[in-house]
């Protein structure tokens, strides 16, 4: 394998020619050349243990967790790209390529695997913008992984680290931040890639706070929030009595829970949001 880091300019050129490769819209693709970030991301990820990658293109973030973690698990969707990957990640031996599309693999069951052989379980991804936000929430739904560090378009990663009452902040942001520490690491400018989309990119790291929390009590929340930000303009009491359909009961639960009726879901924080759930069960 050549010394040049996959991620360089001119290492990056020289494997797409060398195998014919252009980046494919229908899969997001986006070839990150900037080794230095590539760098940085994979040893701010905590993939000391196993690390899973979705989406590796060619390997260039792939063979920087390979130098910081026991191992590695990448899916790759694009069949073409299988090759390419054996070639150029040769002499990594802990590093495992799957090919198969990360939305409909077994995730617990491989998970489970990892933690097992490997003690931790974290993601570390340079995730297509086109799936960023069904892929997050399939990993949140996962206990076991502690944390996950992405890289995704500036706008998404302003939601889900929003405050309230900021403009980005949604219901994104609070059922992102009921289950993790969320913090912004670093900005990607749009020249970092090949081909360089338009618009900026950040890393986002989550840190999960409490790997306890059942599937139907997170479905459940989760339903809530989405319900309590349907109608953005509305007040938190019309659309939480258009969610329980009686009038009186949604007045009797913001009472319990000390939230002015008159506010809305924008400004309520993820404790005050947990408030209402915990008046609903």
């Amino acid at each position: 394998m050549s010394k040049r880091a996959i991620s360089t300019p001119s290492r990056t050129k020289e494997i797409l020619e060398q195998y014919g490769l252009r980046a494919k819209k229908n899969f997001g693709q986006n070839f990150l050349v900037d080794p230095v970030i590539v760098e940085r991301c994979a040893k701010e990820s905590h993939c000391e243990g196993a690390v899973i990658e979705i989406g590796p293109g060619i390997g260039g973030l792939t063979e920087q967790l390979a130098k910081y973690s026991k191992h590695v698990t990448a899916y790759e969707i694009d069949e073409n790209l299988i090759p390419v990957l054996e070639d150029v990640l040769s002499e990594c031996d802990n590093v495992e390529i799957l090919l198969q599309d990360f939305m409909t693999c077994d995730l617990s069951a491989k998970v489970s695997e990892l933690k097992e052989e490997y003690g931790t379980v974290s993601v570390c991804a340079n995730l297509p913008y086109y799936i960023t936000t069904p892929v997050l929430f399939r990993i949140f739904e996962c206990p076991d992984i502690a944390y996950i560090t992405v890289m995704v378009q500036k706008e998404v990663g302003d939601r889900f680290a929003a405050k309230p009452s900021d403009p980005e902040y949604s219901a994104l942001s609070a059922e992102g931040q009921y289950l993790f520490d969320v913090k912004k690491l670093f900005t990607v400018p749009g020249r970092s890639f090949n081909p360089s989309p338009a618009v900026d990119s950040v890393i986002i790291q989550f840190t999960r706070k409490d790997s306890s929390i059942s599937q139907k009590e997170l479905t459940e929340f989760f339903d809530l929030v989405r319900a309590c930000f349907k109608q953005r303009r509305k007040t938190i009491y019309n659309n939480l009595r258009e969610y329980l359909q009686d009038a009186e009961k949604a007045k009797d639960v913001l009472e319990k829970a000390g939230i002015d009726p008159g506010r809305r879901a924008q400004q309520l924080g993820v404790d005050e949001l947990r408030k209402i759930y915990e008046e609903l069960i």
